[in-house]
């Protein structure tokens, strides 16, 4: 797993600048225009996730995973109950934290709305999903219980989870992109680390929703429940900042999102209540 990660990195690290003078060269024929708004570091983080995608069949195939019994799932025959339950779980307490918070100084509905960025928010609550829960619950979960110690092994997927998220480098980072920018933003993205405002703000956040979505899945011995939560957070919290504008940041409170922040900790665990008592309500009419 530890040379998998670290391959990752590196094989992200060397893609995000093709990737980035990829979209540069369609921007100036005129081509993919909206790609022009995007600076290096979300190309690099775009570039770790393609590279982790590659590299999942060697890994699979080196772990001797064949099967989804070997990552202790099963086909589930209430798929679309759980997917749905997710959904609602996650996205019903953040939107009534969105609404609350409009009624705040710290947010207001935009004047003007950009319709084609709400149904970017939207495609990637579709897209988004599928993948990390895959790669996050599906395969790096899966083969963590191999060593049959449960609690340790959702304590560690949801530290990557949350540290994948969290290490991002600052925006602009690399104004002058070369072969070695994807390293560079390697070496800014810790900068965070330094802040233990945003340690508590945003790690913890994220922790805990990786924590939530594992143990949805161990819950159902399936990923579409922890699907649909994971596309109920992103849907909502991507929707809701291309049509509110935040007037302030209120940290640790509330961050540049709704994930982020000690409000956003509580509806997540508020969020995990809801759920567990999903489990109770869906394990009675089972039996």
């Amino acid at each position: 797993m530890l040379v998998y990660l670290l391959a990752t990195v590196l094989l992200g690290a060397l893609l995000a600048p093709p990737f980035f003078w990829a979209a540069q060269w369609l921007v100036a024929h005129r081509w993919l225009i909206f790609l022009a708004r995007f600076d290096f570091e979300t190309f690099f983080h775009r570039a770790l996730l393609i590279a982790a995608v590659i590299l999942l069949w060697p890994i699979a195939r080196s772990l001797s995973v064949r099967s989804l019994t070997d990552l202790q799932l099963e086909r589930n025959s209430r798929w679309r109950g759980d997917l749905v339950a997710g959904f609602v779980c996650s996205s019903v307490p953040l939107l009534c934290c969105a609404a609350i918070l409009l009624a705040t100084p710290i947010y207001s509905i935009r004047n003007i709305i950009d319709w084609p960025a709400v149904g970017k928010a939207v495609a990637a609550a579709a897209v988004v999903p599928l993948i990390e829960e895959a790669f996050f619950r599906g395969l790096i979960l899966g083969i963590l219980l191999k060593t049959g110690r449960r609690y340790l092994s959702i304590f560690l997927t949801s530290a990557l989870y949350s540290i994948v998220h969290f290490l991002k480098a600052p925006e602009h980072t690399s104004t002058m992109v070369a072969w070695t920018s994807g390293f560079n933003s390697i070496a800014n993205a810790f900068v965070q680390f330094a802040d233990p405002v945003l340690i508590g703000a945003g790690f913890t956040t994220l922790f805990l929703i990786g924590w939530i979505l594992a143990d949805a899945r161990l819950q159902t011995q399936s990923l579409w429940m922890p699907i649909g939560l994971h596309a109920g957070w992103v849907l909502t919290a991507g929707v809701f900042n291309k049509i509110a504008l935040r007037k302030m940041i209120a940290l640790p409170w509330l961050g540049k999102n709704l994930l982020v922040g000690i409000i956003p900790l509580a509806v997540a665990g508020v969020t995990w209540l809801i759920v567990r008592t999903w489990f109770k309500h869906r394990n009675a009419r089972g039996t």
